[in-house]
C-alpha cells in the first residue's frame, strides 16, 4: 500500500522555510510509529530538513541534482523510481514535501494526515484532498494542552 503520512494546517500548509511552523509531540510520536521498518519517500529538502537519517527506516529521496549522494540514502530522480525502489509487498509511506506529495496523491492508496486547526503562513503545502477521489475512514479529534499548542485531528483518508 502507498501511504502518504503529513501534517497539514487548515489552510494545507505544510512549513516555511523548509522547517514545520508548529511543534505537536504526540504527532512525531504517530509519526514514528506508522513508518518505522518501512520505506519512506520524500523530496531532496525534506531530507535536508533532519538533523539525521530517521532510524530504523529505509530513506529514499528524490532529487534533481546531478551528483547528490548523501550517506545511507537510496537516491532517485522520479516518483516512478522511488516507487519501483521499495519491496512491492510492503507498505510505503510518502512523507513529503509538498511537491513529492503533489506528484504522490494520484497514486496513494490511503492518507495520514494529522489537521492542525489553524491557519499558517507557508511555502509548502498539501495538496487538496478530494472528496470524489477519498473517503474519510477515521479521524480522532485532539486539544490543545501544555505540550501542543493547537487543537488537532488525525484523520485517516482511503482511496474510494
Amino acid at each position: 500500500m502507498i501511504i502518504m503520512i503529513a501534517a497539514a494546517a487548515e489552510n494545507n500548509a505544510l512549513g516555511k522555510n523548509n522547517d514545520l511552523v508548529w511543534h505537536l509531540p504526540n504527532d512525531f510520536k504517530r509519526f514514528k510509529a506508522l513508518t518505522s521498518g518501512h520505506h519512506i519517500i520524500m523530496g531532496r529538502k525534506t531530507f535536508e530538513s533532519f538533523p539525521k537519517p530517521l532510524p530504523n527506516r529505509t530513506h529514499i529521496v528524490i532529487s534533481r541534482q546531478k551528483d547528490y549522494a548523501p550517506e545511507g540514502c537510496i537516491v532517485v530522480n522520479s516518483m516512478k523510481e522511488a516507487l519501483a525502489a521499495c519491496p512491492k509487498e510492503e507498505d510505503i509511506f510518502i512523507i513529503g514535501g509538498g511537491e513529492i506529495y503533489t506528484l504522490g496523491i494520484a497514486l496513494a492508496d490511503k492518507i495520514e494526515l494529522t489537521l492542525v486547526h489553524e491557519t499558517f503562513e507557508a511555502d509548502a503545502f498539501f495538496p487538496v484532498i478530494k472528496e470524489e477521489d477519498w473517503r474519510l475512514d477515521q479521524a480522532e479529534r485532539h486539544l490543545k494542552d501544555d505540550k501542543h499548542q493547537y487543537d488537532y485531528t488525525y484523520q485517516t483518508y482511503v482511496r474510494k
